[in-house]
């Protein structure tokens, strides 16, 4: 099979010649810059500097030879600006704070606070405030909350809504070049483009923005989804709207250029509990989760993708319901998400796209041979009957030891050739 009809098989949930494996296509399935250095090296691929395609986590881009070594699957193709509001082009050279020589996008534009910090800008405005600080021992940016004072007879939802538009023409023409691109590639695509997270704590700060208006706070937003649901619905309701216009405007231009599109990285789950019930799942993010997906199975050959971290394993039905297909990371260590019990439960209609190895404890901090059997057993329950393409449980972080990514991918491969 090629890497495209593997895919295809594991997604139809049906059993491909081998385990599927992604890593690189999205801002949850990749490596940091790092550990992709690390492993070019230890590959004996050619020595040149890695390519920060993601700079809010400092994600490498897996170019063809690494991708081909390490027999990825899936190829990614992504909107025109970074989570800090500014496209990759001109690529400069810039030394991190670890000591690496890294290629990163001219707008990537950096200063440094009395405490050693990088700080990074909006759009690579650097007469705008920060919106992103990477601590002088880290190893990507935290976001700087900058939401005014709250005024409560003056919010306006349209304050939230600044970031969604109208897909412009520059972006349309970006994406026709980027299907161009892969359009003869044997690999799975997967389309990230931006507009269909409803309430992604990760954006809710729009640090791709200069002045962001409206709640902009972490804790704040989370109040407002029990507290101020009817500002939440007026967000959500105008923003679907303008979703599913640009989704049609995406897919004249690209068609069938994708498998796959990636719809939201809205996390419902913590370690040990949720950030909200399922009941608020389905009073407030469900109706338009379902929109856009009953738009694209309606429309398109695509499938959706969910990302949602944490102990989520009760809210499984629920996403199965709103139209999603996919559902990564598969957090096997939080709370209820035992593999056995998942695959049994909703093997049949989800695919698992994760849950490989745990990325808290084992990969960064047991041994190699730890590694390869929770990776062999996580193979031999996620695999049968299709339905999984095999990912670590979320990025692959930087300081993880290469040895035991290695042993990771070792494992994938042993299993395929068993």
């Amino acid at each position: 099979m090629s890497s495209r009809e593997r895919m295809r098989s594991a997604l139809q949930h049906k059993t491909p010649d081998r385990v599927p494996i992604d890593f690189g296509s999205t801002a949850v399935t990749g490596i940091h810059c790092s550990i992709v250095e690390a492993l070019r090296d230890y590959y004996h691929l050619e020595k040149k500097p890695v390519k920060v395609h993601e700079p809010y986590q400092m994600l490498g881009m897996l170019e063809d030879d690494l991708l081909d070594e390490l027999c990825i699957d899936v190829e990614g193709i992504w909107g025109r600006n970074t989570m800090f509001g500014f496209p990759n082009e001109n690529w400069k050279e810039f030394k991190t704070l670890w000591g690496q020589e890294i290629l990163v996008s001219e707008h990537f534009n950096t200063t440094v606070d009395s405490n050693g910090d990088i700080l990074i800008y909006p759009e690579g405005d650097l007469e705008a405030q920060p919106s992103g600080r990477m601590p002088v021992n880290g190893y990507f940016f935290d976001t700087i909350i900058r939401q005014p004072e709250i005024d409560e007879a003056k919010l306006d939802p349209e304050d939230n809504l600044e970031e969604f538009k109208p897909i412009s023409e520059e972006d349309c023409q970006y994406l026709y070049s980027e299907i161009k691109r892969v359009s003869n590639s044997s690999r799975c695509i997967l389309g990230t483009f931006g507009g269909t997270a409803f309430g992604d704590i990760a954006l809710v700060p729009g640090q791709f923005l200069k002045e962001p208006k409206g709640i902009r706070d972490v804790t704040e937003w989370y109040i407002s989804t029990k507290l101020r649901q009817d500002y939440i619905h007026a967000i959500f309701s105008k923003q679907c709207e303008i979703a599913i216009a640009n989704l049609k405007k995406i897919h004249n231009i690209i068609k069938d250029g994708i498998d796959i599109i990636f719809i939201c990285g809205t996390d419902f789950g913590t370690q040990r509990s949720s950030f909200c019930s399922t009941s608020t799942y389905d009073e407030l993010y469900a109706p338009y989760y379902k929109q856009v997906n009953d738009w694209i199975h309606e429309n398109t050959s695509w499938l959706t993708f969910k990302h949602s971290c944490g102990a989520v394993e009760n809210f499984m039905p629920h996403f199965i319901k709103s139209g999603f297909d996919i559902i990564n990371p598969v957090q096997c260590s939080a709370k209820g998400m035992d593999p056995k019990l998942l695959k049994t439960k909703y093997g049949s209609d989800l695919t698992f796209w994760g849950g490989g190895v745990d990325t808290q404890q084992t990969l960064p901090s047991k041994n190699p041979d730890d590694v390869y059997r929770e990776v062999q057993e996580r193979c031999r329950i996620f695999s049968k009957n299709g339905g999984f393409v095999f990912n670590s449980i979320h990025n692959i972080q930087a300081k993880t030891p290469i040895l035991n990514v290695v042993a990771m991918f070792d494992a994938v491969k042993d299993f395929n050739n068993s």
